[in-house]
């Protein structure tokens, strides 16, 4: 990871970019219902790339060898 020299901007710029992408899927939610029943169909996909995101992030916090390796290892 590269080392930045302000960590608060960096905060900053990832809580605006959560708040972006939050509205972002807002908006495709309030879509898929407007495109009602067609939307389902978006609706359904959106929830199961959500499942699979939520899945790797989890097995990525649960993973103590890529830890010790992007801790230990010179780049």
């Amino acid at each position: 990871m590269v080392e930045t020299k302000n960590p608060f901007m960096e905060k900053i710029a990832y809580i605006l970019l959560g708040i972006v992408a939050l509205f972002w899927l807002g908006a495709i939610l309030y879509g898929m219902v407007e495109a009602w029943p067609f939307g389902i169909i978006g609706f359904i996909a959106l929830t199961a790339f959500g499942l699979l995101f939520a899945k790797v992030v989890k097995d990525r916090l649960k993973n103590k060898e890529d830890d010790f390796y992007s801790e230990n290892v010179d780049k």
